[in-house]
């Protein structure tokens, strides 16, 4: 038994310092893995933001512009309705501002939920004030009335449909970038 337990002594002197080198590589080895780990992360980061970047700036960029050609005043002023009737004016400006949101609709994947909700809300508003004012018209108005009607009820309100939503959209820009 004596033989036995002098066997295990020189056994621990020659293992352990061995055992302990062993740990110590192990958790710099470790160490360094993290570390890189860390630094390629950043790395992967830091190229990702050079090209998302400037997309999602791309991408507001187009959200205002849509705000703005929806503004009434700049719709009514882009798209005339001399010679037309009220009823044939109205499908137009719908469909304009229809096809300018359809054409942007693929920008919210670069924003943030709460801002393309304004961005929603602000052209469901544009559409609602077109319609009712259409609504209020006498039978035989003209695309000229129509358009009248909705730039003084813009005046009477002092409030652009659009307003709200591009005060939001510029905000969540100066946040962002």
């Amino acid at each position: 038994m004596n033989e036995f337990l002098i066997f295990i002594i020189d056994l621990l002197k020659i293992a352990l310092p061995a055992i302990i080198v062993a740990v110590a590589m192990y958790y710099l080895v470790k160490k360094h893995y993290e570390r890189d780990y860390k630094v390629r992360l950043l790395e992967l980061r830091q190229k990702n933001s050079e090209v998302v970047l400037p997309i999602r700036l791309q991408a507001y960029e187009r959200v205002v512009l849509l705000l703005e050609r929806i503004t009434p005043s700049n719709l009514l002023l882009r798209v005339g309705g001399a010679g037309q009737t009220a009823a044939d004016y109205h499908r137009v400006l719908l469909n304009e501002i229809r096809n300018e949101f359809n054409h942007n609709m693929s920008q919210q994947v670069y924003m943030t939920e709460q801002a393309w909700q304004q961005v929603k809300h602000a052209r469901e508003d544009v559409v609602n004030l077109i319609n009712k004012t259409y609504k209020e018209l006498p039978e035989n108005s003209r695309g000229t009335d129509l358009a009248k009607r909705i730039l003084e009820t813009v005046l009477t309100t002092e409030q652009d449909p659009t307003s709200r939503a591009l005060i939001y959209v510029k905000q969540e820009i100066g946040q962002v970038f």
